[in-house]
């Protein structure tokens, strides 16, 4: 999760075979109050969408192909959700996160903090 500048908020890893939307709850309950949020398709579920209006916003997410119902979306505004995007970049210019050396989660999850902190916030 990230803010409208890039800078990181929260990370949260999971397993590859993890849907996003399942991690997805975990990650809002650590949003700040923000007036709209960007999600990719994996975040398109009716819970997801439910929890962002309770904090406050407006969920912009495109919907998923398989869905009869689809919720309302706005592409100019999606153009925004290239920040996650430079986020990722910027932290992948630590070799170390780009190729995934450590083998443990939490050592590759402290690492990505380490150079979060030192890219955006020192």
């Amino acid at each position: 999760m990230t803010d409208a500048d890039c800078r990181p908020i929260a990370f949260l890893l999971t397993g590859g075979q993890i849907a996003d939307c399942t991690a997805g709850a975990l990650l809002l309950e650590k949003m700040p109050r923000s007036s709209i949020l960007h999600g990719d398709k994996g975040y398109d579920s009716n819970a997801i969408r439910r929890q962002v209006e309770e904090k406050g916003a407006m969920p912009n997410i495109p919907p998923k192909t398989n869905r009869r119902w689809k919720n309302c979306f706005s592409p100019f505004l999606y153009r925004n959700r290239n920040a996650i995007e430079r986020m990722f970049c910027r932290l992948k210019d630590y070799r170390r996160i780009a190729t995934r050396y450590d083998r443990l989660a939490k050592n590759f999850l402290a690492a990505v903090c380490i150079a979060a902190a030192v890219s955006y916030w020192l």
